[in-house]
């Protein structure tokens, strides 16, 4: 049910007489703003990503045109997104679209919006990857292939396998593939982790499910979908499974690259020792320097 809007939003597009005058944009923001104080962090970003995608405008015009005027259906269609934001929807799933890495992919409720922090996992993949003329790579658990698309991208020579359980997820991969152009060099696999991959390979990227369910929180459970966000009782079930599949997935200098949860890893480096006894294991911190990135290095 969407929770009720300040009594104060309606007059940001107010009436003379009997017909709608059109609202001064400036005002508008600015209940908007208010209005999403309760449910957002960033209220007024929110508020002028959703202004924009009603106006077709790029977000630098909406800043710049304070003083342009909304109608009536403008301010209408404004509102109800707003709505839709204040039941704590993602903004990516209201518009559609979520910038990673530079690119623009589409997503919806069948995909885990791309987090900002999963870029240094394509970060550090690049890294590892400049030591192959054409790797040959894996992204498990795909998603809305954000990470696979990217690393396409940006390695031109490299093949990457996109690997997913969800049909609904490879849907979504599906169609960032095609809207980036990068068909030939990224196949997409349904199956569950490193069953689907057709031979061992140079680099295995991941960032499987690592929350605890019983702690997240509701609004995301609500929203996005829970297999891509059930990482078990402890949160390292996928881990585990994962890793035990790795060696025979990997070439013998390949790498095996996953994010983690900031508090995993000891846990899970513990493990990757366990399964990896000769491999080098380095933990990668993010920009708040919380451990983000286990890395696998195989010595042949």
């Amino acid at each position: 049910m969407l929770r009720p809007l300040p009594a104060a939003w309606p007059d940001a597009c107010y009436t003379v007489g009997m017909s709608v005058a059109p609202s001064p944009l400036a005002a508008a923001l600015l209940r908007a703003t208010d209005a999403l104080r309760p449910y957002s962090a960033t209220p007024r970003l929110d508020a002028e990503l959703l202004l924009a995608a009603v106006l077709h405008w790029p977000r630098t015009r909406v800043l710049a045109e304070r003083d342009a005027l909304l109608s009536p259906a403008q301010h209408a269609a404004f509102q109800a997104l707003i709505a839709r934001r204040s039941t704590l929807e993602p903004v990516a799933y209201i518009l559609g679209h979520k910038a990673f890495y530079g690119y623009d992919f589409l997503v919806d409720r069948r995909v885990l919006v791309p987090r900002p922090e999963t870029e240094l996992l394509v970060e550090q993949t690049l890294q590892i990857a400049a030591r192959f003329a054409a790797p040959r790579i894996a992204d498990i658990g795909t998603g809305s292939g954000a990470i696979a698309v990217t690393l396409a991208l940006e390695l031109p020579a490299a093949h990457v396998y996109a690997v997913d359980l969800s049909h609904d997820a490879l849907a979504v991969a599906a169609e960032n593939v095609v809207r980036h152009q990068v068909e030939a060099r990224v196949t997409l696999l349904h199956g569950d982790l490193l069953t689907p991959l057709p031979a061992p390979l140079d680099i295995i990227v991941s960032n499987p499910p690592y929350t605890i369910l019983a702690e997240v929180d509701t609004n995301v459970l609500a929203h996005e979908p829970r297999l891509a966000l059930d990482g078990g009782p402890d949160g390292t079930m996928i881990y585990q499974r994962l890793l035990a599949q790795a060696p025979a997935a990997l070439t013998p200098d390949g790498a095996l690259l996953l994010e983690i949860g900031s508090w995993q890893a000891e846990t899970l480096t513990s493990y990757a020792r366990a399964v990896f006894p000769q491999a080098q294991l380095q933990i990668v911190r993010d920009l708040a320097d919380l451990d983000r990135v286990l890395i696998v290095r195989q010595t042949p």
